[in-house]
């Protein structure tokens, strides 16, 4: 395992994928060592160790939930790549906070792991859009309010119906393709008309 966790840890990124590889196979045999790389200074290390964890089936998501607040973007981008491998109702609420990230990637990501948790993720998505659109975090509302509508359009849940159809009246293309396309997967694919 020594040998394995140098070679992770390298900086070769061909070493490191092959070793990254075998401590997955390894499966909770190699949690002890990637716990401990999470707690590392080296932003490097504590992505492989995530890197390692999200692949393997019963790791526990609290380890990836923790690293949504790393100071390394990578790192919060490898933790919410990992929490959408592990849909899990814990993560909802670290999630939703992840979708106001500075990093447009981590947002990202945090959406399409909050669309694979599904139902539960519903409610806390929807007060997203209650949050104001003002002051200097306006771009980071824009953004935390277009994974939600994204995410809510991909679980189809009924209650976000009133969040989309007022989505529908923003202006902004990408809010209203969320929207339609929400609309439409809960079989709410009509025509809307604006009358003056």
């Amino acid at each position: 395992m020594d040998i394995l966790i140098s070679e992770l840890t390298s900086g070769d990124d061909k070493h490191a994928e092959s070793a990254m590889n075998k401590l997955v196979a390894e499966g909770e045999k190699s949690f002890p060592a990637m716990k401990n790389l999470l707690d590392s200074p080296d932003p490097n290390h504590r992505w492989w160790a995530l890197s390692v964890l999200a692949q393997i089936e019963n790791a526990d998501v609290n380890w990836m939930l923790a690293a949504l607040d790393d100071e390394s973007v990578e790192v919060r981008q490898c933790a919410a790549l990992g929490l959408s491998v592990h849909p899990d109702d814990r993560s909802v609420s670290a999630l939703v906070k992840a979708l106001h990230d500075p990093d447009s990637m981590v947002s990202t990501l945090a959406a399409n792991a909050l669309s694979k948790v599904g139902i539960a993720a519903v409610d806390e998505l929807l007060l997203v859009f209650e949050e104001s659109e003002t002051g200097e975090n306006i771009l980071q509302v824009k953004t935390a309010r277009l994974g939600a509508i994204r995410a809510l359009a991909i679980i189809a849940d009924p209650r976000a119906i009133p969040a989309m159809m007022a989505a529908l009246e923003e202006d902004s293309v990408f809010m209203n393709h969320w929207a339609e396309t929400g609309l439409k997967n809960m079989g709410q694919d009509m025509v809307y008309l604006k009358l003056d």
